[in-house]
């Protein structure tokens, strides 16, 4: 159900954001002397329950900029635009003026320009801040509309002006019962990054209106604007903030305010969008503002604006390469590349964005988690600690936005920061934190917590994965011993068939028809070795059996010697016979001078005699 809205309206510097943040009971909107400090609409939903109303009720109270100013930068026309744009969707008025100063001509200039209005407006003197003021307050009555005196400074009548809002409201636009959706339950997405990359576009872009001052100005935006839209049918809540500067570059209130405003959005939103300009480099402040990121553990997203300037020269390859080179601890981060002007891959930045939210809300049960650690400290164990083995007893989630581990342990000091970004790895890895930061604590269990889900299984766990890689290591040697024996049976017979085929070409060219018959019956197994023994008798021996007499035993000593000796020196490179011993090595003859003590001594001895 839609809220009614009622928007504050006036010249500047009466106390219009002064009233803002005092209605909403906290500081949004910037409270500056300056004139012209606000330029953008700001607005928030107001739950009026307190014990001193009649009724409770809520509406969305709208803070607007001064009207009647000239702006420093050339935006009169689009701040009066916002300024118009806010009034033509309220249901009531604030005119808000100041009891010291009276009326003025400008308080003048504004009555005349909302007299013409058909909805309710209640005249606020603000700054009545003791009762000699109220007198001064009744001067506006001149006006002809309601009064009522308040002072946010000194809180004076908050309770009387929030039901002097209820009491004007529209019979139809009063909301008494809660809203469907609160802020609180709504995801908020921060839309950060240094001036002039496109932020406020963007938001336009996202609630296809005008709703943010766009201009080439740097620091158009200067305070944290919440935009309400929709996606899918579902409501988020972007919140644009002014660009960032360097610090030493901050020198006025307006910036200061400007940039704790800004991160004050990034932590309180639930995912971080880093915008970047494709056509600059990467600043000092965009890495000041990164590392701010990281200190605040958000979900991020790398977004890449304005990519039509550089797509017909540039790759998205080359500008992620470039990101990931000046952010490594931030290599977890996605990166998208968009036209924020023209809504080119918005959708699925949203919903990306979408998917980190789910990510950073992720639990996981402690029994997985404990197996997970496990297993991680099998993998790879801590080094050891002064002669110590540090060890983990078990693991619990305790928190999400951002997911948050505790690890209990028998010393924290013991784990290096390296072995802890180990961890880190293994669980953004294995589990639902792919693209979202996880904090990670090492607590000391206390003497009365005897639990161990992780150390004492840890041995057991060990000694099966040890049993598992012999096995593993037993089964490769078996299949590596079959792949070598099928390697060198075929090599064989491969080698066979050649030496066959070159043996069957010799006895061709020697033209011996009989002999080749022979060979290749032979060579087909089609012949025995007997019916072989009986053809060669047959064929030389003619039935004489004396060639294998004594006679010719003479003659075969005589040319072979087919002694162990030989034999073993002609095919020693073919045969390996292990009982053969190693030849014995000759000694070597002594070389060098001989001793000069000795010459003549034994003289003529050790003559061999012929």
């Amino acid at each position: 159900m839609t809220l009614p809205k009622v928007v504050i309206v006036g010249r500047p510097n009466v106390g219009k954001s002064s009233l803002f943040n005092w209605l909403c009971g906290r500081r949004m909107a910037i409270v500056d002397p300056t004139a012209g400090v606000t330029r953008d609409w700001m607005s928030a939903e107001i739950d009026a329950d307190d014990e001193e109303l009649e009724t409770p009720f809520q509406f969305t109270l709208i803070d607007t900029g001064g009207m009647g100013i000239l702006d420093s930068d050339n935006l009169t026309d689009d701040v009066e635009h916002q300024i118009q744009t806010a009034i033509d969707m309220a249901d009531v008025i604030l005119f808000v003026v100041d009891a010291k100063e009276g009326i003025l001509s400008l308080d003048e200039h504004v009555a005349n320009k909302i007299r013409r209005l058909q909805i309710p407006v209640l005249c606020v003197v603000n700054k009545t801040d003791h009762i000699g003021l109220e007198n001064h307050a009744n001067d506006f009555f001149s006006f002809g509309w309601d009064l009522i005196s308040v002072s946010a400074k000194e809180n004076r009548g908050r309770i009387e002006l929030l039901n002097f809002i209820f009491e004007h409201l529209p019979e139809e636009s009063r909301v008494q019962d809660e809203p469907e959706e609160s802020i609180d339950d709504m995801m908020k997405i921060a839309i950060v990054g240094r001036r002039n990359v496109g932020k406020s576009t963007f938001v336009n872009t996202l609630v296809k209106f005008p709703r943010m001052i766009v201009s080439n100005v740097a620091g158009t935006t200067r305070d944290s604007v919440n935009v309400k839209f929709e996606l899918d049918g579902k409501p988020f809540i972007a919140v644009d903030t002014p660009g960032f500067r360097r610090r030493v570059s901050v020198r006025t209130n307006i910036d200061y305010y400007g940039t704790h405003r800004a991160q004050r959005s990034i932590r309180f939103a639930d995912v971080t969008l880093m915008f970047f300009d494709a056509s600059q480099q990467i600043s000092k402040v965009d890495k000041q503002l990164v590392g701010y990121i990281m200190e605040q553990n958000k979900p991020c997203i790398f977004v890449v604006n304005k990519w039509d300037l550089m797509r017909e020269h540039m790759n998205t390859e080359v500008w992620a390469d470039y990101l990931r080179d000046t952010f490594p601890t931030m290599w977890h981060v996605p990166i998208a590349f968009i036209t924020g002007q023209t809504g080119k891959n918005v959708k699925l930045l949203l919903h990306h964005a979408q998917m980190l939210y789910r990510q950073a809300n992720a639990r996981v049960s402690t029994s997985r988690l404990n197996k997970l650690v496990r297993a991680a400290l099998t993998y790879n164990p801590p080094p050891l600690y002064r002669l110590s083995r540090p060890k983990i007893y078990y693991a619990t989630q305790v928190g999400t936005l951002p997911p948050t581990v505790v690890l209990f342990c028998n010393n924290p000091d013991m784990f290096p920061p390296t072995y802890r970004r180990y961890l880190l790895s293994v669980l953004r890895d294995q589990l639902d934190f792919g693209e979202v930061p996880i904090k990670l604590y090492f607590r000391k269990r206390e003497k009365d917590d005897n639990r161990d889900d992780i150390d004492s299984k840890l041995s057991e766990t060990t000694r099966q994965a040890k049993l598992e890689a012999q096995e593993e290591e037993r089964r490769r040697e078996l299949e590596e011993w079959s792949m070598a024996q099928e390697y060198y049976a075929n090599k064989i017979q491969t080698e066979l068939a050649q030496l066959n085929a070159e043996d069957k070409k010799l006895l061709e060219e020697d033209g011996n028809p009989e002999f080749l018959e022979d060979f290749n019956a032979a060579a087909d197994g089609s012949q025995t070795f007997s019916e072989g023994q009986a053809a060669f008798e047959e064929e030389f021996l003619d039935g004489d059996e004396s060639f294998f007499d004594d006679e010719y035993e003479d003659e075969f000593e005589d040319d072979f010697d087919l002694s162990d000796e030989t034999f073993r020196a002609l095919k020693g490179s073919v045969f390996v016979f292990e009982d053969e011993p190693l030849p014995e090595e000759k000694p070597k003859k002594k070389t060098g001078k001989s001793n000069p003590k000795g010459k003549g001594k034994n003289k003529g001895k050790g003559k061999k005699k012929k």
